[in-house]
């Protein structure tokens, strides 16, 4: 008995110790961390994360509008390797969007078509789409204007076109796996500005590719400025509402306090929302007739700005597999809005795994997905 008290006592000396030194070297952010992953049954970010943090709510308006839904619409049968795939990594909702109907949708687990799931790095494609509707009204001159003209602590040769095509220069440190990172930090500590505001340009702007979620968050506080909104706000007015968006989508806060959307991850909505960014990409910024982006910004953000780094855009992820032009939303577990418009056809997966090889630029279950997809369209046909 008295070993055993001996070894309690150690053992809470040491946790009480860990815990104090978090919070004299600021790093009790990583006590919140494990309070909402560890002890909800999770290692790290989940889908239903939003949940345990402050929210702001994108407002969806009183004029939603449904999909259409196809003349075959699940007539067909996912395969038998799509539906291994969406099992073993937790698929919870796959769609595809085929010449602008709703052809082929299913659910797994719990999920519904109104139940949201975190768009994780999907939403710095909207944050860009974002900076073309800021350009696009007069907030925001071009993508040349310098980011200093808003934040004048940084180097007058960081353009706002630079954090949109990740070619910033900044010293962030995109690291998913130190707790003690820049990353873990931005995820769950309460004051991000103050994060953000304390990058330097290290490295030359506007030279290369360096995939980066500081850029994003930085940029999201450039709309800030030029547009007085937040960010949500603004999203709301100019995409959600005109979308014709059927449910309120959630934008996670740093903290109630400083109020402040993570913006480089963390839109709670639906695979049926998330669509319809990958039609208004696909019809190049046109919604329903209505111009909601410049289609010239359309044609940047889907083409490559660096020869070296074929793989991405102004926002968005570039391919040419199967020879078709490709370009896609990517979020961290696997989250896609994948468009092919040549074949006026968009591929929406949502869950919580997905296929990693570090050498390679496109995660090998997003190449599974639109191979499968073509397989129910053919055997459609």
């Amino acid at each position: 008995m008295k070993k055993f008290l001996r070894i309690f006592g150690i053992t809470m000396a040491v946790l009480v110790l860990s815990i104090v030194l978090l919070y004299i070297f600021n790093y009790e952010y990583i006590l919140k961390a494990a309070r909402i992953t560890y002890l909800n049954g999770h290692t790290s970010a989940y889908i239903s994360d939003y949940h345990e943090f402050d929210n702001r709510i994108i407002e969806a308006g009183d004029n939603g509008q449904e999909w259409p839904k196809h003349s075959d619409y699940n007539s067909e049968e996912a395969t038998e390797a799509l539906e291994k795939i969406n099992k073993e990594l937790k698929t919870v909702s796959f769609l595809v969007i085929k010449n602008d109907s709703l052809w082929f949708e299913k659910y797994y687990r719990e999920y519904t078509p109104p139940i949201r799931s975190n768009s994780f790095s999907m939403a710095k494609s909207i944050v860009v789409a974002m900076l073309g509707k800021a350009i696009m009204q007069g907030h925001i001159e071009s993508l040349e204007q310098p980011v200093a003209d808003f934040f004048p602590q940084f180097d007058k040769g960081l353009k706002v076109g630079d954090l949109a095509s990740m070619a910033s220069g900044l010293n962030w440190d995109e690291n998913y796996y130190n707790p003690f990172g820049m990353t873990a930090r931005a995820y769950y500590d309460n004051n991000l500005r103050k994060q953000i505001l304390k990058l330097e340009v290290t490295e030359t702007p506007g030279e290369e590719f360096k995939y980066l979620s500081g850029n994003t968050q930085l940029l999201a506080m450039v709309l800030e400025k030029a547009t007085g909104e937040n960010i949500s706000e603004y999203l709301s007015e100019n995409f959600w509402k005109p979308m014709g968006m059927q449910n309120n989508a959630f934008w996670q806060l740093d903290s109630e306090e400083y109020g402040m959307e993570k913006a480089f991850c963390c839109i709670a909505s639906n695979a049926r929302n998330f669509a319809r960014f990958g039609k208004l990409f696909k019809d190049k910024g046109t919604w329903n007739g209505q111009p909601l982006l410049d289609s010239g910004y359309i044609e940047r953000m889907t083409q490559a700005r660096f020869k070296e780094s074929p793989e991405y855009g102004y926002g968005l992820w570039l391919t040419d597999y199967m020879d078709k032009e490709i370009f896609y939303m990517r979020g961290v577990h696997g989250q896609y809005v994948i468009v092919i418009p040549e074949d006026d056809l968009v591929i929406v997966r949502l869950g919580e795994k997905f296929i990693k090889k570090d050498d390679e630029k496109h995660y090998p279950d997003f190449f599974r997905y639109i191979d499968e997809t073509y397989k129910m369209l053919k055997d459609a046909s």
